[in-house]
Parts: structure tokens; C-alpha cells; sequence
């Protein structure tokens, strides 16, 4: 507790893209509430290859404020890659994470600070409430509650990217090698003390999201295949069965051609066959597809992001290559 209270500097890892309107007024809020609290802050906004005006609006700010760090990717990378590209070059004996569009609420970081001076290592937003639509919420409440019973760790249910992590999780995730990152999935795994926040997740301040069904499909995917082998296990389980049930009917047939060498062969039947083998084959191709894909990644070996610019460069801290 007394070493908690002696640190003094937070800092605030934006990931934005498309947020040129959004920045100001999070920047706005940041240092209102940061102000509040008493601390020391830095802003590190990350700009992922934004398509619209957010470099120049960074630009402007980080002429105005000195507390603000802008950096600007090369192209868009993800937000897990901008969130990483900020931790790497963080000051703050604890960083949060929020995301750049205003549904990550920086009033809520009054109620993270003293679950943190208390000692939690972690303490992340719980979104008991969304402002979306009736089946965008049904569908994230699912991919959670799917997630946690898949997951071989503890994953917290309705719990995003959106928290306060004390430096030395910071320093413990910075020595991850692994380039296809899911941030919640890690923060749950490198364990520490962890506690959640409830807090209600408002709609997109500006513009319209730009995540799809498709795309939350690939992203409810990618943090199953990084955090589960249960698709594998599946497949085992799948073939067994079919294979106690092939078994089964290969016996019965025989007897029934014994019992009576006149039975009628039936194409029909051995078309289904055909095809219900057929799909199950590209089932187990495509799962293991997916691992292979994330073991062909982590291979290359390629940087996890590129700098192209930045703003109120602290200097020697700042990595243009990871």
C-alpha cells in the first residue's frame, strides 16, 4: 500500500482509428479527471494508420500539450498492436487502455486507481450494460460466456481491453514474443491480482463502427484458437464416435446379410455417407487450418507494428520497430 501511494504517474494508451473528432474531447476528459485524482499522466494516443485527419489533429495537440505523445503507424496494425506499441514506450507506473472512440468512459479510471492502491495488479472494466443493438449484445454476451467455459485459463466474463495494469504486468506482457495478440486473453494469463470494475459501455460518440459481424466473427475466433484446444479436442472426441458408430454399422449390415443375402444396396446411402465424411474432413482441415495460420505468423518473425511518425518524442523510448 505505501509503495502504491508513492507512485504518482499514470499513463493512458489510446488506440484510435478514424477518431479525428473523438481525440480532443478524450483528451479533454483525460486530464479533467487525471487532474481530479491528483496524478502525474502521459496521453499516448497511437493513431493506426488512421484513413481521415486523426495525424494532423494529433499533431496540433501534441503542439499544445506536452503531457500528449502521438504516434503514427505505418498502416493499420489492429488495436492489440496499438495498445502494445503504447505500453512499449509508457513512462507511468500503471497505464490504461482505452479505446479511441469515447465507449471506454475516462471517468471510470476514479473508480480503477483505488482498486489499484488497494493492490490489484489489474482492474478491468466489466460491461454490465451496452448501448448497441438488441443482437450485437446478445451476440458479445455469448462469444464471452462461449469463451470462458472454452478457455484453458480464467477468462472474466464481459471484460474488454479497457483497464488500469500496473507496471510490472506492463514489463511481463512487453516479453511477450508472440505477434497474434488477444490483450485480454494475455492479461488473464499472466495472472497476478486481478479485479473488475462494473461500468456501462455507451455507444460510438462519432461516425459508425467499423467492425462487422464478420469481422467480431474473426475476432471471437481468434481468441478461441489463441486460448483454447478444445476444437482440437473436438475433432478427437468426433471421430472416436464415429468411429465407434461406423463400427457398429459395418456389424449389423453384415448380419443383416447374413440373416438376408438378398438386402437391397441403396446409393442414396452411400452418397450421405460420402458427403457427411467430405464435411467432416473440412472441418478438421480447417481447424487445424487455423493453427497452423497462427503458427505460420509467429514464424516470419515479422515486427508486431511499424512507426512511421511521432509527436513529443520522449527519445531513447521510443522502439519504430517491434
Amino acid at each position: 500500500m505505501k509503495n502504491r501511494l508513492k507512485r504518482k504517474k499514470i499513463s493512458a494508451i489510446i488506440a484510435c482509428y478514424g477518431d479525428e473528432r473523438a481525440i480532443p474531447i478524450m483528451h479533454k476528459r483525460l486530464v479533467k479527471i487525471f487532474k481530479k485524482i491528483g496524478l502525474n499522466y502521459e496521453i499516448i494516443f497511437v493513431n493506426d494508420g488512421s484513413l481521415d485527419n486523426t495525424e494532423s489533429v494529433l499533431a496540433s495537440l501534441c503542439r499544445q500539450d506536452k503531457h500528449v505523445i502521438g504516434v503514427n503507424h505505418s498502416r493499420n496494425f489492429s488495436s492489440q498492436m496499438a495498445f502494445t506499441s503504447g505500453m512499449d514506450i509508457a513512462t507511468g507506473d500503471a497505464v490504461v487502455l482505452l479505446d479511441g472512440d469515447l465507449q471506454d468512459p475516462p471517468e471510470i479510471i476514479e473508480k480503477f486507481y483505488p482498486k489499484w492502491l488497494k493492490g490489484f495488479d489489474i482492474v478491468y472494466g466489466v460491461r454490465v450494460k451496452r448501448e448497441a443493438p438488441l443482437y450485437m449484445v446478445f451476440l458479445y454476451k455469448s462469444f464471452y460466456r462461449v469463451f470462458h467455459k472454452l478457455s484453458y485459463i480464467k477468462i472474466p466474463l464481459d471484460a474488454g481491453d479497457f483497464s488500469l495494469i500496473d507496471r510490472r504486468v506492463v514489463d511481463a506482457l512487453k516479453e511477450f514474443p508472440e505477434r497474434d495478440r488477444f490483450l485480454r486473453g494475455l492479461r488473464a494469463w499472466v495472472g497476478f491480482k486481478q479485479t473488475g470494475v462494473p461500468y456501462t459501455r455507451p455507444e460510438r460518440m462519432f461516425g459508425k463502427t467499423t467492425n462487422s459481424i464478420l469481422k467480431n466473427l474473426n475476432w471471437a475466433t481468434k481468441g478461441i484458437f489463441s486460448f483454447s484446444y478444445v476444437p482440437l479436442q473436438f475433432l478427437a472426441l468426433l471421430s472416436s464416435v464415429i468411429f465407434v458408430f461406423a463400427s457398429l454399422a459395418i456389424i449389423v449390415l453384415v448380419i443383416l446379410k447374413l440373416i438376408n443375402p438378398d438386402i437391397p444396396h441403396g446409393v442414396t446411402s452411400i452418397l450421405i455417407a460420402i458427403l457427411f465424411f467430405g464435411a467432416l474432413q473440412l472441418l478438421g482441415i480447417s481447424i487445424l487450418g487455423e493453427y497452423m495460420g497462427k503458427i505460420f505468423e509467429e514464424v516470419k518473425g515479422r515486427p508486431k507494428y511499424v512507426v512511421k511518425s511521432i509527436f513529443n518524442d520522449p527519445g531513447n523510448k521510443i522502439r519504430r520497430n517491434n
